[in-house]
């Protein structure tokens, strides 16, 4: 079974830019930070793909802000 982690930040933010192998550069939400972030592993296996402008969740070690994990993306209502 997969451990809980309880020292994990959980964030959101919009797609700026995408990088080879899977790397995006995403602008967290309410900030001007902007951090390196790959797709979790249930994202790559279900083939979600991301574009510029999708807005995504993700979790970020507390040890190193720089980096994050994108865990989903945020589809938007249609009206």
């Amino acid at each position: 079974m997969a451990q809980e982690r309880d020292d994990r930040i959980i964030t959101t933010g919009t797609i700026t830019e995408v990088l080879p192998s899977t790397m995006f550069r995403v602008k967290i939400d309410n900030t001007e930070h902007v951090v390196l972030s790959h797709l979790s592993g249930k994202m790559r296996l279900h083939f979600i793909r991301l574009v510029v402008g999708d807005r995504v969740r993700l979790e970020m070690s507390p040890y190193d802000l720089t980096k994050a994990r994108i865990v989903y993306r945020i589809t938007e209502k249609r009206p």
